[in-house]
């Protein structure tokens, strides 16, 4: 192969990634520009037009007016900094005595859980909605949380894989030095995982940061409302409220981002490094 072919070769590999990378950033840049636009300019100019001039009057009416945005904001961090909490804990503990620990009927409990990733979370709401409204915790925090906190099959078989992956020399080294289970989960294994653990980390922050139907099912008013209900809430029968609803949209996904800033180095490692056997 010649330079010249080796050069429109790359020059056409580079012209794909680009035009892949501006059809998947696209929406989020034309959400970010019809965030600073004011509903006459959105009405008046090309959805494709830039600003101008560029006004911050749908953010101000998110914090300032009875939208109570910030307060949904708040809210859905809350849930979600609970949510990733317990369910990284449970999650690390399910996957090590699955992956690790010996008892009767390991590998069909094991299979068994994990068939429930293929019944439809739709199939669930309502059965988890009469348990929750039982116990009393419709529109309650705890309402809102405890249906996701004790782990989940797909962070339990991605936790397992990899801890399955570490050496048995690891492991039974620390239990010569007298470690308990417990301490080689702690002091072994969780170390060893920080790159998969970041990425079930942000995995499960997006995945509740975003979630829709269950807060909209169990919760009521502007209490325990998330920012995904206060966004659709911006929407009324005559208004479609355009420019409030991408502003909306933007500043939700701001916290994402910020997020996989921190750990995008983690998530690069835990895909590179397939094991170490």
């Amino acid at each position: 192969m010649t330079s010249a072919s080796r050069m429109l070769r790359t020059l056409g590999i580079y012209a794909v990634l680009l035009v892949g990378a501006l059809v998947t950033l696209g929406p989020f840049l034309l959400s970010a520009m019809t965030a600073f636009k004011t509903p006459q300019q959105f009405a008046q100019q090309s959805a494709l037009a830039a600003p101008d001039p560029w006004s911050v009057q749908n953010v101000v009416t998110l914090f300032g007016g009875s939208t109570e945005f910030g307060r949904a904001l708040g809210v859905t961090a809350l849930m979600t900094a609970f949510i990733v909490v317990f369910q990284v804990v449970f999650s690390i503990m399910a996957a090590y005595a699955f992956a690790r620990v010996d008892f009767p009927g390991r590998r069909v409990l094991f299979w068994v859980y994990l068939s429930t990733l293929m019944v439809p979370a739709i199939v669930l709401v309502i059965p988890l909605y009469l348990m929750m409204v039982q116990l009393g915790l419709r529109n309650t925090f705890w309402g809102l949380v405890l249906p996701f906190s004790f782990g989940s099959p797909y962070a339990i078989f991605l936790l397992r894989e990899y801890f399955r992956g570490i050496p048995e020399d690891l492991i039974d080294a620390a239990r010569l030095d007298g470690a308990s289970t417990l301490d080689v989960l702690v002091e072994v294994v969780v170390p060893l995982s920080r790159p998969i653990i970041a990425t079930l980390i942000l995995i499960t922050v997006v995945s509740q940061w975003n979630n829709f139907l269950w807060p909209l099912v169990i919760t009521s008013g502007n209490t325990w409302r998330v920012a995904t209900v206060a966004t659709a809430s911006l929407q009324t029968q005559y208004n479609g409220n355009w420019t409030l609803v991408m502003a909306a949209t933007t500043l939700a996904i701001v916290p994402l981002i910020v997020l996989f800033l921190i750990f995008q180095k983690q998530i690069v490692r835990s895909i590179t490094i397939s094991g170490f056997r």
